[in-house]
């Protein structure tokens, strides 16, 4: 993938990702991050790991925001109402920000590993897709099951819980 879309991407997805932190109406910070996830989707096929782009739409970007918007709806969240900003905590948050962008770059900068390309990727003897099926269904079988369950009991959770009474 050329850099130029590489950056596209990577653009969109910082964008959008900050779309989901400012927009007060839930439902539109949630199509948002609908946006960021295929921006990271193409980030991850530009890597050669198609399986995982592919996981990562239909998985996050359909099932799990799907579940998310549902769940926004069945609580009938409003957008939130515009309150003053409050200055010095805005700006603590702009200081602790600048101050771990500072650190993160020092870290980058003091790695070697940093500053060198990345290998190419050794090509694959296997399907990707069958490994990962295989290791799913053969060494992680019951924690995959417990998953599952887990997701159930909080989508009946989330049902019980906005569930309104009869006056």
């Amino acid at each position: 993938m050329s850099s130029l879309l590489f950056w596209t991407f990577a653009i969109v997805m910082i964008g959008f990702g900050g779309a989901v932190i400012i927009n007060r109406n839930p439902i539109a910070s949630a199509l948002s991050l609908v946006v960021s996830f295929l921006g990271l989707s193409v980030l991850f096929v530009s890597l050669n790991a198609f399986f995982i782009g592919v996981i990562q739409v239909l998985v996050y970007a359909g099932a799990v925001m799907v579940l998310f918007l549902f769940i926004i709806m069945l609580l009938d969240l409003r957008a939130e109402k515009i309150r003053k900003i409050n200055w010095l905590t805005f700006g603590g948050g702009v200081i602790v920000s600048l101050c771990l962008l500072v650190q993160i770059l020092a870290v980058i900068g003091s790695t070697k590993m940093a500053k060198q390309p990345f290998p190419p990727l050794a090509s694959p003897r296997m399907d990707d897709v069958r490994s990962v099926g295989l290791l799913l269904f053969e060494n992680y079988n019951l924690p995959f099951q417990i998953i599952a369950v887990l997701v159930l009991v909080a989508t009946i959770g989330v049902i019980v819980l906005s569930k309104r009474e009869l006056r």
